[in-house]
């Protein structure tokens, strides 16, 4: 069973570099701001599995640095702490929640009711687009 926790964000930052860095030095998925966020974990049997980092402006919320262990993909966890996101922006009073995707995940995003915008970029070797939610 998965179960989603808010947790510390130093507790994010080994999940981030295994599942989206690897290559990359440790401290190279550490945000300047990480202790402005609030984070989530996903633990399954206990052990931490996925972590997504939610900062917010006004009633406006970016999430960043979305990540599942490459071994615990495809199993629904991701939608799990997405939903739950979402979810939680709802009881905060959020009007709208935001990221920057990377191209190649738009469709999962889209799933769940958010938009593709006009605005891309690449950086660290992916193309991301922003991607806009609408909270009612």
């Amino acid at each position: 069973m998965a179960v989603v926790e808010q947790i510390f964000p130093s507790l994010t930052w080994r999940i981030r570099h295994l599942t989206m860095y690897p290559e990359k030095p440790y401290d190279f998925v550490k945000l300047e701001n990480d202790f402005d966020g609030i984070h989530f974990g996903i633990y399954v049997d206990y052990e931490l599995t996925g972590v997504v980092s939610l900062f917010t402006e006004g009633t406006v919320g970016q999430f960043r640095k979305f990540a599942v262990l490459p071994e615990a993909q495809h199993q629904g966890l991701g939608s799990q702490l997405l939903m739950y996101l979402i979810d939680f922006c709802k009881v905060q009073k959020l009007t709208k929640l935001w990221c920057n995707a990377r191209v190649n995940a738009k469709e999962f995003y889209t799933k769940f009711g958010f938009h593709e915008t006009d605005q891309t970029y690449t950086a660290s070797g992916f193309d991301f687009v922003k991607m806009e939610l609408e909270i009612v």
